[in-house]
């Protein structure tokens, strides 16, 4: 977990708002200079403000791990259980309840310590070397050095180590999805902005674990450590409280409901026998052997196990838990709240279409940051000579204005520089162009680099009869420059509404655009002294739509969700268009009114208020929101209502992943992300938390079987002894028999039961409610029916064995404890599934659980042989026809549930599930 920094010095300069200041300002408010500090003012600084370091993550500690699996509230039941027969004295009922603890703490510690070591590779994320003037000099410093006030130097390639102001910039770009959630490189330059410039707008500042694209610049340092706007995002993170995983509010429930319940069935029993004729001191203790018998003791090993075979199918299909919880919380989740970037997309720019003038669109193919893939027309033709010709000029107009470079190395893509002219780079070669080559053919002389100010880049060529001139940028920029474009018919006037209105159209389905054209220079201007004003009259060559595009396998997991009931909400930092387009081809949502904007919730209020909620309600997709933002998105969602999976995979998913019920990193993310969620999916793929919310159905499933299987078997027996103090009948088991039969025989096949494999049909079913208990009203019916069953005919046999028969008490005890194992054995089979019959499950489905049934079966045979357990538990051996007289009255059991399954499916198919305990 990320733990708080001791340090409680701040790591920021006075509160200023320093992107709404002129740089000379920001330099005498933050007392620095253009040429830096001084070894003495670091120094100083160093001790007022401490290092540029956020918290590290040490993960979990052993013990820590060992300590959490006591921290159950079946374990306290437990625990109180053991204590009290210890109090009596009861020295072999007090060992068998403690190694139970013993075993389960085992089971979990395991399996949690080996999650928590696989998921503990984790990194600084601002830990580096920066450039910085001191002292009139530019040295290289460790970046928990650097101290506010100190100027530090931007290269392309290097990551911004603490927050910082711009105080000159030339063609640089910053990658600030980590932070923002934009896919789209930042363009930074110098120059004040508004007080209240959002933080994804801020062109003047630079952040903290952020990386710098292209482009190189000077700025002062004004925030470090956990006063940086990572710092307070990882504050943020250390203070939210997290939500509680579903199963752990469910079986905390379920613990009080069971514990009133056998406190208020001892007292009444005990007040019955008293009543009935037996010794108080002989009523308070079978008082305390009826309580322990009633406690599923073996419920907790039962759940352990089923989370931990869930853990390892999840672990087949690419995703990690670290918690055991949280394999059932995947399960459970209603809703889950995703981000774009990295989680739904590839967060990788693709062009994806190329508009050619007096042509129609046309078509890319390929995914990322790769030459793979190809050009035709939209209904996938081969392109026209003509156009083949027109995307040829157009590609080598992008190769040429373009500092990125990508390239192919043993069969892998390797490249470097900022993400749109990467992806230009790729078209050029899926038009069939090498970059490389057509630099060389056409050296770059001069040009003018990108700065968002101007909105477009340009680059000097050389040609055979001298040089020209390519532009690339927004449509809105470059078409103040362009007379003429190039069509099919050669050059024509400039159409310039019809190119507005395509450029248009395009943004509106979500696409970045990019305009690409040519001109000529002309006269004796040198290439290096080219600037704005002497831009010739430009060609537009043509319009390029970019996107960031879908995972292959997101549709498919967002129509998987559907189909299970589970809402799909997109929580990203990204442009509401952008966001609108990605959400319509996924099915998220299909109309503006579905996108709510992070200005738009801040008009809201008050988080959760009432407007924030009905906001919150109606919308799919969340764009533009800050960290903290999300954080309030998913506290609302589940005052909905709403068990919440969070995914995300940056530092500004992190509080909003330690909020929700089950958060949910991607492999590839930040640090942080991985080290507060719950849940790690290795592959990145949104298909693969699918299959992990199917994988935690399944285990749920069986803990409910596991459930069925204990306290129908509690019930039977405290029916039994309600039975026998009713009728005054001698107690029909010891105490020592009790925990026997809770323990031993049917812990194998109770751990057995829950190596169930899934029942098809799971993920056609709706999320359970969030107010379903575990206990609901079918699970009661079920319990009943079984738990009756076993506790009449039991009673029957006992009433029959002393009465009938007159057979003495420690002889017919030893039939009955094998009849009720027997009953075990039988009824174990009808829990495999609360609506299938057991006739209609194959038995080679799971093998583990017949080895468990003969085991449980021959494990009591053996006490009834072997010495030193038959005077333990006074056993003694039957006779084979006994035995089978005994197992056709265990039948019964089949038989009723059986009956019960065909009445429940036939006349009450739709059981209300709601109510229980």
């Amino acid at each position: 977990m990320i733990r708080p920094a001791k340090a409680k010095r701040t790591s920021t300069a006075p509160d200023r708002p320093w992107h709404a200041l002129p740089g000379p300002e920001v330099l005498e408010g933050l007392d620095s200079r253009a040429d830096g500090l001084t070894g003495t003012e670091v120094k100083q600084r160093w001790a007022e403000y401490g290092p540029n370091a956020l918290p590290s993550g040490g993960g979990l500690s052993f013990p820590r791990v060992v300590l959490r699996q006591f921290m159950s509230p079946l374990i306290y039941v437990l625990i109180a259980a053991g204590v009290l027969s210890a109090v009596i004295g009861d020295v072999k009922d007090t060992v068998f309840i403690f190694l139970v603890v013993v075993i389960n703490a085992a089971f979990g510690t395991f399996q949690e310590y080996r999650a928590e070591k696989g998921a503990a590779a984790l990194q600084d994320l601002v830990k580096t070397y920066v450039s910085v003037r001191r002292d009139g000099a530019r040295v290289e410093v460790d970046s928990e050095e650097l101290v506010p006030g100190d100027v530090m130097l931007l290269e392309s390639g290097r990551r911004v180590p603490a927050d910082a102001r711009l105080l000159e910039a030339n063609g640089l770009t910053v990658d600030e999805s980590a932070l923002t959630g934009e896919s789209v490189a930042s363009a930074k330059e110098p120059g004040t902005i508004g007080k209240d410039t959002t933080l994804g707008d801020r062109i003047n500042t630079v952040f903290a674990g952020t990386m710098v694209t292209s482009g190189r610049g000077v700025a002062v340092v004004y925030a470090t450590g956990l006063g940086s706007e990572l710092g307070r995002i990882t504050g943020a993170v250390v203070s939210a409280k997290p939500a509680k995983p579903p199963l752990v509010i469910r079986m905390e429930s379920f613990a009080r409901t069971i514990s009133v319940v056998v406190l208020v069935v001892g007292i009444a029993l005990a007040g019955l026998s008293v009543a009935r004729g037996y010794a108080p001191a002989e009523a308070f203790f079978f008082a305390i052997a009826l309580a322990v018998s009633a406690i599923p003791e073996g419920l907790p090993v039962g759940i352990t196990v089923a989370l931990s075979v869930g853990t390892r199918r999840m672990s087949k299909r690419n995703v990690v838990v670290r918690e055991l919880a949280a394999v059932e919380g995947l399960g459970s989740c209603t809703c889950i709240a995703s981000d774009k970037t990295g989680t739904l997309t590839l967060n990788s720019q693709t062009a994806r279409l190329v508009w050619l003038p007096g042509s129609e669109r046309l078509k890319v193919s390929g995914e990322g940051y790769s030459g793979q893939g190809g050009i035709t027309t939209r209904g996938g033709a081969k392109m026209s000579p003509g156009q083949e010709m027109l995307i040829k000029g157009l590609a080598e107009a992008a190769a040429l204005d373009n500092e990125a470079s990508l390239e192919r190395r043993n069969e892998e893509w390797s490249s470097a520089g900022d993400a749109v002219e990467i992806a230009l780079l790729a078209l050029c070669l899926k038009a069939g162009l090498e970059p490389a080559s057509t630099r060389e053919q056409h050296p770059v002389v001069g040009g003018m680099p990108f700065e968002s100010q101007r909105r477009f880049s340009a680059s000097v060529y050389q040609t055979g009869g001298g040089n020209s001139v390519v532009v690339k940028g927004s449509v809105e920029a470059l078409l103040p420059f362009c007379e003429s474009m190039l069509s099919e018919e050669g050059k024509v006037d400039l159409a310039r509404e019809l190119v507005t209105e395509e450029a248009n159209a395009l943004a509106a389905e979500g696409y970045r655009i990019i305009a690409v054209a040519r001109g000529d220079l002309e006269g004796d201007l040198r290439p290096e002294d080219f600037t704005e004003e002497e831009m010739p009259p430009l060609a537009l060559l043509g319009l390029v739509g970019l996107i960031d595009p879908l995972r292959p396998e997101a549709r498919d997991a967002v129509a998987r969700c559907a189909a299970a009931g589970i809402q799909v909400v997109m929580v990203t930092g990204d442009h509401p268009a952008t966001a609108l387009a990605i959400a319509r081809e996924l099915g998220i949502a299909e109309s503006e009114d579905e996108v709510t904007t992070g200005d738009r919730l801040m008009e809201l209020g008050e988080p959760c208020g009432e407007h924030y909620r009905e906001a919150v309600a109606s919308s799919r997709v969340f764009a533009r929101v800050s960290p903290l933002q999300k954080v309030s998105i998913v506290e609302c969602l589940m005052a909905l209502g709403h068990f919440v999976a969070v995914t995300g995979d940056g530092v500004n998913d992190a509080p909003a992943l330690k909020t929700a019920n089950i958060g949910v990193a991607m492999g590839t993310g930040t640090d942080v992300a991985k080290e507060v969620a719950s849940i790690i999916v290795t592959d990145d793929d949104f298909a693969s938390i699918v299959a992990g919310v199917e994988e935690g159905r399944y285990a749920y499933d069986n803990i409910r079987k596991v459930i069925w299987l204990l306290v129908s078997q509690g019930l039977a027996e405290v029916i039994l002894f309600a039975a026998v103090i009713i009728a005054g009948l001698p107690l029909a088991l010891v105490a020592i028999q009790i925990l026997w039969l809770n323990l031993v025989t049917n812990g194998v096949q109770h751990i057995a039961l829950a190596l169930e494999p899934g029942e098809q049909g799971t993920m056609l079913k709706p999320p359970r409610s969030p107010g379903e208990r575990v206990f609901n009203s079918g699970m009661i019916l079920e319990t009943c029916v079984a738990g009756f069953t076993i506790g009449a005919v039991g009673f029957g046999v006992w009433y029959y064995l002393l009465n009938g028969l007159s057979m003495e008490e420690a002889a017919a005890r030893n039939l009955l404890l094998l009849l009720m194992v027997l009953f075990e054995n039988i009824h174990v089979f009808n829990c495999r599934s609360e609506s299938i019959s057991a006739f209609k499950i194959p038995i080679r489905r799971n093998l583990f659980l017949l080895f468990a049934v003969f085991a449980a079966q021959g494990v009591q045979l053996l006490a009834m042989h072997v010495g030193f357990l038959r005077r333990l538990l006074e056993t003694s051996p039957v006779s084979p026809a006994t035995w089978l007289y005994l197992l056709l009255i265990s039948c019964s059991v089949l038989l009723a549930v059986e009956v019960y399954k065909g009445i429940r499916g036939r006349w009450w198919p739709r059981l209300p599930e709601t109510g229980g305990v």
